[in-house]
């Protein structure tokens, strides 16, 4: 079993997931089935097999989250000096040389990777061109939507 980088954040936030699953949804499916059920004929009954749906959706995300906390290896990035390298759990801050666009990303693991909030998987065209470089580099990334050369302005481990 391989063990997967996730910052400390995003291992609260996928723990905070889980006991919702259990706590909340999984009750609310179950009384969902239970008032479908008491309607007669499950052959025919939509609203009973849309739950029975749903509580299999819930139940193989508990398992998935189940498995992601087993094979979390958690990076504190706030415990690490930071000599200007980016490494994973450190945030981004970037100017787009072509565009002259500022932008900032926080390299996170597969798990919180979601790039509308500007955390973007360490091992993406992105993750990768900037892992390992370092404040005032210049960065050539070839992405699915072109070439993109950006400057690293600042390399920030909070």
């Amino acid at each position: 079993m391989d063990k997967e980088p996730i910052t400390s954040q995003g291992l609260e936030k996928i723990k905070k997931e889980l006991v919702f699953l259990k706590e909340k949804k999984r009750p609310e499916i179950v009384s969902a089935i239970a008032e479908a059920r008491s309607h007669g004929d499950l052959k025919e009954n939509a609203e009973y097999h849309a739950a029975k749906e749903q509580q299999s959706h819930n139940e193989g995300r508990i398992v998935e989250i189940n498995d992601i906390i087993a094979r979390a290896n958690v990076i504190d990035i706030t415990k690490i000096l930071n000599d200007g390298k980016v490494i994973f759990g450190s945030t981004v801050y970037l100017t787009n040389l072509d565009t002259n666009e500022k932008i900032d990303y926080k390299i996170v693991g597969k798990d919180e990777a979601d790039i509308k909030k500007k955390l973007i998987y360490f091992k993406s065209p992105i993750g990768k061109g900037l892992i390992g470089k370092n404040k005032g580099d210049l960065v050539e990334i070839n992405t699915p939507a072109g070439v993109k050369n950006l400057e690293i302005k600042d390399v920030k481990y909070i």
